[in-house]
């Protein structure tokens, strides 16, 4: 045999090195399409026309987030915050990054905040500048366009700015969202003046322009975090704070950073693997647990009622969990616990296959409520990077409350805490002693950005929706799962369970008459909800032929395209 010696045998590993990596190219091409699916169609064309102008997935989700700031004011914005969740492609393999860019508590918060005479005064977190957190969004965009894209930061944000300055027009998800926040509104000049018309909600096909807003987004694009965090903006949003009986200080803004967190990954029985938000997101925990149980329960061969009698009874008991975790900058989180194989296998053990097992018989732990209204993006380009990111301000329109002169609505996400232990929150729901309110601490969310990645295949999943996001996004995955497109993920019809209170909240074509009375004779409360909910953005790139498909919900008015045929 031929020996080989010095560099003929480095060229030889090498080239040995190169065939096998063609062949694991070949065997996985790459996505033959970028895709984005947004709640917005504006937002979409924003994200589509940067990968026209050579950005990649990071620039791509910069565009998407500044534009959804501008569009849906109901559902984030730069005064908000939100989670993302980034596939990066490697030599060898893909990496994954979470960035958290959850609103901060100011500094002179405190646990007794939004207390009054001793009970918990609701108002005070909801409505005003006392109910905004230290906003994290227009960080997270620096940090996507410095450390993860190819384009400046300003060509990024070109189409947000120019949505802002020359108008978008009103649809009828805008008129409804203005119209539940109607008098909150009215009762902040600064924010009737932008969102509301002569102190009404504004006609469908007028135009929503907001030149204050376009003015902060090119600072920003100008200047990186100084334009926003800093400086003469950052005067002018603390004085509009203070003034309006609110605690921010220069320092909060000065000190806010994004904080890059190790994904929450739970490998699956099929030899999948979950890829999602970590701590101070309750809802990564919620999806791994809830998979983990499901696996072990003959799910995929029952029939609709048996399915969701399985899935009731594993949202029962990983929504009980949660109350468990919060800031990790603050408490301990017992993740690693929650998803160890003995005690998944405990709670499936636990699940009667005929009956309900009713919240009350099991231990207590405590639970939140937080609000509906965020919005969902999906990104994945041509050489296999993708995001995922949920975005919010809370509530619709946030606090009802825009800094005079900067064009940004405020969040209320203090409201997210808990206002006191032991006691009802706002929505009627017991606080949780690792989620109580402290100076520069984030407050717990559900938003669950998340990937399931196989070698033959990777998903992305993510919706709006407060605490029904782990059941809906729950209830994706499982779609997927059985082998159904991306169009089936978005419109199955959906159904939630959070332990507390003991009750199936549905949509109104979840389930038949005939399988609402075996539901209820297996012992199961249910109660329909007034109208359908979420709004989930989805993607799918199958790694054994190259295709790319995504899909906006239909409850929505989004919109999911491709590229380059989008713009051919």
């Amino acid at each position: 045999m031929r020996r080989l010696h010095g560099g003929a045998l480095c060229a030889s590993l090498l080239l040995a090195s190169l065939q096998l990596f063609n062949l694991a190219h070949a065997a996985n091409p790459a996505p033959d399409h970028s895709a984005i699916a947004s709640a917005h169609p504006a937002a979409t064309v924003a994200g589509l026309e940067t990968l026209a102008a050579g950005g990649n997935a990071f620039d791509a989700a910069v565009a998407v987030s500044a534009a959804l700031a501008v569009v849906e004011p109901y559902g984030s914005g730069l005064g908000g915050g939100g989670f993302f969740l980034l596939r990066q492609t490697g030599a060898k393999a893909p990496s994954y990054h979470f960035l958290d860019a959850r609103e901060r508590a100011p500094l002179a918060a405190t646990a007794q905040m939004y207390l009054r005479n001793g009970q918990a005064a609701p108002e005070l977190s909801l409505n005003g500048a006392l109910a905004a957190a230290i906003p994290g969004l227009p960080a997270a965009l620096v940090e996507l366009a410095e450390h993860y894209g190819r384009l400046p930061l300003r060509d990024s944000l070109t189409p947000a700015i120019r949505l802002a300055r020359d108008g978008v027009s009103i649809d009828p998800i805008y008129q409804q969202r203005a119209g539940w926040r109607l008098e909150q509104l009215r009762n902040d000049p600064e924010s009737a003046r932008l969102f509301l018309s002569k102190g009404e909600v504004p006609e469908q096909y007028s135009l929503l322009r907001q030149p204050e807003l376009a003015k902060t987004l090119e600072l920003l694009a100008r200047d990186g975090r100084a334009g926003f965090y800093s400086g003469a903006q950052a005067k002018r949003l603390v004085d509009g704070v203070q003034a309006a009986g609110g605690i921010w200080s220069l320092r909060d803004l000065a000190e806010y950073r994004v904080v890059e967190r190790t994904p929450l990954r739970f490998k699956l029985s099929d030899g999948r693997e979950l890829i999602s938000a970590p701590p101070p997101s309750a809802g990564g925990v919620a999806l791994a647990q809830s998979l983990g149980i499901l696996q072990q329960l003959p799910w995929r061969s029952a029939d609709n009622v048996q399915r969701s009698h399985l899935v009731v009874e594993t949202l029962r008991r990983v929504y009980r969990d949660r109350g468990l975790l919060g800031d990790p900058d603050f408490v301990r989180n017992p993740v690693a616990p929650l998803l160890t194989p003995d005690y998944l296998q405990q709670l499936a053990s636990s699940i009667d296959p005929q009956r309900a097992t009713p919240s009350a018989s099991l231990p207590p732990a405590p639970t939140w409520q937080e609000g509906n209204h965020t919005t969902h993006f999906t990104v994945l380009d041509v050489d296999g990077n993708a995001v995922a990111a949920t975005l919010s301000i809370n509530l619709p329109f946030g606090a009802a409350f825009t800094v005079p002169g900067s064009g940004v609505l405020l969040n209320n996400e203090m409201d997210d805490f808990a206002a006191e232990l032991g006691n009802s929150n706002s929505y009627g729901l017991s606080g949780s002693a690792a989620n109580l309110i402290a100076g520069g601490k984030r407050p717990l969310s559900s938003m669950s950005p998340s990937f399931i990645e196989s070698s033959t295949a990777f998903a992305s999943f993510g919706t709006p929706g407060g605490s029904r996001i782990p059941s809906m996004v729950l209830l994706a995955m499982l779609e997927y799962l059985d082998g159904k497109p991306p169009s089936t993920w978005v419109s199955a019809p959906r159904y939630h369970h959070q332990y507390l209170p003991d009750v199936i909240e549905y949509e109104p074509r979840a389930f038949s008459p005939a399988e609402l009375s075996q539901l209820q004779q297996r012992g199961h409360s249910l109660k329909a909800v007034e109208r359908a909910y979420g709004n989930q953005q989805v993607l799918l790139w199958n790694k054994q032929n190259g295709a790319v498909e995504a899909a906006s919900d239909p409850r929505g008015i989004g919109m999911a395209s491709q590229w380059p045929t989008a713009l051919e």
